[in-house]
């Protein structure tokens, strides 16, 4: 979860140039499959759809304030963009301007951050250049 409380406050820190979203995927690691012994929650593995509802609830408790939604049963979304088990992304006019990389080990929210406030300055110096003369 401190991750997740990390990818918050980034969230919350640039709020006025990007809307953020945490997609639910399929457990890493159930309490009735491969158990991690740090685990604050001990949560199943999702049998029906309920299931991961019930379970991105306790997602949503702990990062209030943040966009959750879940991922099919089918896993679309997490074989879509290769998740498993966490991965940053930043979509841009639908397309993929950002893809970290998988976790644990290539999860870096500096490189999010880094990225997000590259962007901020573009747009600050966009609207600095704007000079217009009649």
């Amino acid at each position: 979860m401190t991750r997740l409380s990390a990818f918050q406050r980034v969230a919350r820190q640039y709020a006025d140039i990007a809307d953020s979203l945490l997609v639910y995927i399929e457990e890493a690691h159930p309490s009735d499959g491969w158990v991690s012994s740090d685990a604050l929650y001990q949560i199943p593995r999702h049998r029906c759809l309920e299931d991961r509802l019930r379970a991105a609830q306790l997602m949503n408790h702990e990062v209030p304030g943040s966009a959750v939604v879940v991922d099919t049963m089918e896993n679309s979304s997490n074989s879509a963009y290769g998740a498993y088990f966490e991965r940053l992304y930043i979509l841009k006019d639908e397309k993929v301007v950002y893809q970290g990389g998988r976790g644990p080990e290539g999860y870096r929210i500096s490189e999010l951050r880094d990225w997000l406030e590259r962007y901020r300055n573009d747009l600050e110096a966009s609207k600095a250049a704007t000079v217009v003369h009649v």
